[in-house]
């Protein structure tokens, strides 16, 4: 046992100073407690990292397919009755929803913003006592209401009991309903008066739509969309309006669910119309996003930029439609984030290499200035130094 600790002895790769080699002086103490500090604080700027976790950012190629797009908003015009608001979406795969009605809240305004009244999409068909049948005459009774279309009908069975049944009907066939109060079920719900009624208020939109995970794009624009010679136009006659005021505040606008860090561009921009009527719109490009936090739970989400643009009521011989529209556009590479914790291993490297290299390079300082310190007193004491 004696011979074994003589030959770790002899091994010992740190050989001890004998006290009378060495000597204490101020700048030394200076030094040491000056290393001390950038010691201890470079170390807390270590434990730190190791406490807390580190995102790192890959590039992949998209290879999803099949998937949809969720697409949650909340926008708020000012000057735009709901009653007249509607909100469309379509894909380049050619899948349409016009009117979009559900997973859709509207809340009316008034002049200073404050909320009149929230409800689901929808002006709403009260009943109506003794409505004009289709044949002509009025309900009696126990018969069924069956009100007409006006020519709207695709056959002989189908009814049109509200003054929404009749425009939805009139936007299957490609019309535009020009004058309501013709209509017997608009003008006993007192649609034009409902509008007028709402003159002046404005409306704030808000809810989600799933949408094919392709290019397309969708728009807030007044009255009722469809289709006319294979183009996508709004029935705006109904509304005896020759200008519509679109300006927005678009609350928040997202492609997907949030994850920390994300930045959606479009949250709380705001845009105010100067012209008498026009087209504002948002060009989209969504980038696909994964992030995995430290506890491998995974979120599908999207980030995306932006680029804007207003279009005028006449552009050469073309009328726009007046609206916000947000046209979309899909990235093919996805960015992954994933969050990791340093290991324990690189962390102790990194606290020996702190504490190993501000020793070495402190000893260096010392060393340098003890010896200019010595060579400066030494040629002080023969006269030498000026």
């Amino acid at each position: 046992m004696e011979g074994l600790m003589s030959k770790l002895r002899n091994l010992d790769a740190y050989p001890k100073i004998n006290e009378d080699f060495y000597s204490r002086t101020l700048s030394g103490g200076v030094i040491t407690l000056a290393s001390s500090i950038v010691m201890f604080l470079l170390f807390f700027s270590e434990l730190r990292l190791y406490l807390h976790a580190v995102t790192e950012t890959k590039l992949v190629v998209d290879t999803s397919r099949g998937e949809t797009l969720r697409i949650n908003f909340d926008v708020t015009f000012p000057a735009l009755p709901c009653s007249i608001l509607s909100l469309d979406a379509m894909d380049i795969s050619g899948e349409q929803h016009l009117d979009v009605k559900h997973d859709i809240i509207k809340k009316r305004l008034d002049f200073h913003g404050n909320v009149i009244e929230a409800r689901q999409d929808g002006i709403g068909a009260p009943k109506i006592e003794k409505p004009l049948q289709r044949h002509g005459g009025r309900l009696e009774h126990n018969e069924t209401y069956c009100g007409s279309c006006y020519g709207a009908e695709a056959s002989d069975e189908d009814c049109c009991n509200s003054c929404e049944d009749v425009r939805e009907a009139y936007r299957k066939k490609g019309w535009a309903v020009t004058n309501p109060d013709l209509m017997d079920q608009c003008k006993r719900e007192g649609f034009l008066q409902k509008i007028k009624d709402e003159e002046g208020e404005g409306c704030n939109i808000y809810g989600f739509l799933e949408v094919n995970k392709v290019a397309g794009n969708f728009h807030f624009a007044p009255g009722k969309s469809f289709q006319q010679s294979g183009v996508h136009v709004h029935d705006l006659l109904a509304f005896q309006k020759d200008s519509f005021n679109i300006t927005h505040k678009i609350n928040r606008l997202t492609f997907g669910e949030y994850f920390p860090g994300v930045v959606n561009p479009l949250d709380g921009v705001q845009w105010t119309q100067e012209t008498p009527s026009g087209m504002y719109q948002y060009f989209i490009k969504v980038v696909p996003t994964v992030y995995t936090d430290v506890s491998g739970h995974t979120i599908q989400s999207n980030q995306f930029s932006v680029t804007e643009h207003f279009r005028g009521t006449d552009i050469g011989r073309l009328q726009s439609l007046p609206g916000v529209f947000f046209f979309y556009d899909l990235s093919p590479i996805k960015v992954t984030f994933t969050e990791e914790h340093v290991s324990f291993l690189h962390f102790l490297t990194n606290v020996c290499a702190i504490v190993g290299g501000v020793f070495t390079v402190s000893g260096i300082l010392d060393t340098f200035i003890y010896h200019g310190q010595k060579a400066i007193k030494k040629k002080m004491e023969i006269g030498k130094f000026s």
